[in-house]
């Protein structure tokens, strides 16, 4: 009897251990045998019926393109921000709009015609449509004005997009038949069947390069030349290499009205007729000045209107001294919104017309656009009401100035790159450091204040158009403590009175390393008194700094408010 037990125990053990071999060599088997399942392309891509992916270079865009009768279209928002950032669309007006140096180039929605000014052309396809909310562009007409090239790709249907040129990319070729899978693991479904010399573009690399190691680091992430972003074992591809797409397509170059010398301009604050009579009292107290900016024109509701202080015999006796005139156009009317007048076409380019007229009307040399409540929401229309105002001034011989503050993260949608490129002159207005709705006290234009935003112009302005603006005025800070709690207020003084001011008030300036500054202080029944005074030694230092960086000139706000001493000075710095 045991031996007969003996004799099926034996059996038993052999066909468990079979059994747990097996298994284990199953499991072995599993874990590393490469899955063979291959993912369709739709499931990957997921386009539907009339639309087309799009692969913007090297990253599959989010927003899929329309693709009606041949024709791709893309939507504005990658146009815009990704291809040509010159194109720009009304949604109230339902029209888009392509500016050159010399026209603007409209289209209606679905229609195959185009204006370029008043001549009509036309297409063999509607050239914008809208859907939903999202308007989309024909990806041919983009390419009339754009660097870029595409390739259409089917099942399904997708389009990629080649738009960045003459910069390095890593390509590397398959060294054999490889797998592009979905993600990094040899587990996962495969996207596409590479062949031995296909190419791929590698977008990131793994830290791992040993053979036969399949972890998620021996993978590298490359895109296929038709469009799919996957991973590919690195052993099966080889040696990196780098490559650039190149193109022959030519940017427009803009030309520019720019004087040959420095520019020396003065602010003319201009409130009323009467005002304009002082012109030549005020210009033969300079020195060295050639170019007078006086307040004349204002926007005046929200339709494109403009109020207009404009005189010929201040044109004349400002040209009978050698000073040019720029006409200046600003946004300060309580009846207006700025916002709506540029996000209409209509009465953007009636405020243009308006502009341009009053320019020629009075023979400006120039006009100077000084818009100081753009919201960020308006930012591509200010950018496009420049453009379009450019080349009425282009046309008419007249140079186009802008008007900004110093470039900081939030006021970078007044695009100053642009500016420069569309327009004659930019203009950064290094003052108001510290101004009357401020919470502390402190200087108009400390030294440092003057160096970054000089510095930080030029990052996007050439420096011979750029042009420094600083200030002829101080602030007298009135500190008063009351619970506890300190009011603060301030007044604006020109050179000569701020000093008295404190002079007479008993308070000693002593020279501030710190803010390039004389400062003083007193106080006088419990109130503070402070000031940081903007006078000839503070305005040389800002000009020596504004000087080494080369640019175009300066601007001083305002004509009046400066002490007669300091024209000796800057006209050293012309």
């Amino acid at each position: 009897m045991e031996k007969r037990q003996k004799k099926l125990i034996i059996p038993f053990i052999a066909l468990l251990v079979l059994a747990i071999l097996i298994t284990v060599i199953a499991l072995l088997v599993r874990k590393y045998m490469p899955s063979s399942k291959q993912m369709s392309l739709d499931d990957y891509f997921k386009v539907s019926k009339g639309e087309m992916q799009v692969i913007l270079q090297d990253q599959i865009y989010d927003t899929k393109a329309l693709y009606d009768n041949g024709e791709i279209y893309v939507d504005f928002g990658l146009v815009h921000d990704s291809l040509n950032s010159r194109f720009y669309w009304d949604a109230k007006e339902n029209q888009l709009l392509y500016t050159t140096s010399t026209a603007v180039i409209s289209a209606a929605v679905d229609s195959s015609d185009y204006y370029t000014n008043k001549s009509k052309s036309s297409m063999d396809y509607p050239i914008v449509k809208v859907s939903g909310d999202n308007a989309y562009v024909a990806l041919d007409y983009v390419k009339q004005y754009t660097a870029l090239d595409y390739k259409k790709y089917e099942k399904p249907d997708r389009v990629v997009i080649t738009y960045r040129y003459n910069e390095k990319a890593d390509f590397a070729k398959a060294k054999k038949k490889a797998k592009l899978r979905y993600r990094a693991s040899i587990k996962s479904d495969i996207l596409v069947n590479l062949n031995e010399g296909d190419e791929v573009r590698v977008l990131e690399q793994g830290s791992e390069s040993t053979s036969g190691d399949n972890s998620a680091a021996s993978f590298d992430k490359v895109m296929s030349a038709d469009g799919v972003v996957g991973y590919v074992h690195k052993k099966d591809i080889g040696k990196l290499y780098q490559s650039e797409y190149t193109t022959d397509f030519k940017e427009e170059q803009y030309s520019h009205i720019l004087k040959d010398g420095k520019v020396n301009l003065v602010w003319h604050q201009v409130t009323t007729s009467a005002a304009n009579d002082n012109v030549l009292n005020l210009l033969n107290a300079t020195k060295g000045v050639n170019v007078v900016a006086p307040t004349w024109f204002t926007v005046s509701g929200n339709h494109g209107e403009i109020t207009s202080l404009a005189s010929d015999t201040y044109v004349a006796r400002a040209r009978s001294l050698g000073v040019e005139v720029w006409g200046v156009c600003n946004d300060f009317s309580n009846d207006s919104k700025i916002g709506k007048v540029l996000g209409s076409t209509t009465t953007r380019q009636k405020l243009e017309k308006n502009l341009i007229a009053e320019a020629i009307k009075y023979s400006l040399d120039g006009i100077n656009i000084d818009f100081e409540h753009v919201r960020k929401a308006n930012g591509d229309d200010f950018i496009q009401f420049i453009r379009e105002l450019g080349i009425m001034c282009r046309n008419n011989g007249v140079v186009l100035s802008i008007d900004n503050y110093p470039p900081t993260s939030y006021s970078m949608y007044y695009n100053r790159k642009e500016q420069a490129a569309v327009a004659d002159y930019v203009i950064t207005m290094a003052y108001d450091e510290h101004y009357a709705g401020s919470e502390e006290a402190g200087p108009v234009s400390s030294l440092n204040y003057v160096k970054d935003s000089t510095a930080n112009t030029l990052k996007e302005v050439p420096a011979e158009q750029t042009i420094i603006a600083l200030p002829f005025y101080s602030r007298l800070w009135k500190e008063t403590t009351k619970d506890g709690k300190v009011k603060l207020s301030s007044e604006a003084y020109g050179m000569r009175s701020a000093k008295e001011n404190m002079t007479d008030a008993g308070a000693a300036f002593a020279w501030d390393d710190s803010t390039g500054t004389n400062y003083a202080e007193y106080t006088k029944d419990g109130v503070v008194y402070k000031m940081w005074l903007e006078d000839q030694k503070s305005l040389e230092e800002k000009m020596k700094t504004v000087s080494d960086s080369k640019t175009a000139g300066y601007a001083f706000w305002k004509l009046g408010l400066e002490d007669s001493s300091v024209w000796d000075m800057i006209i050293k710095y012309m």
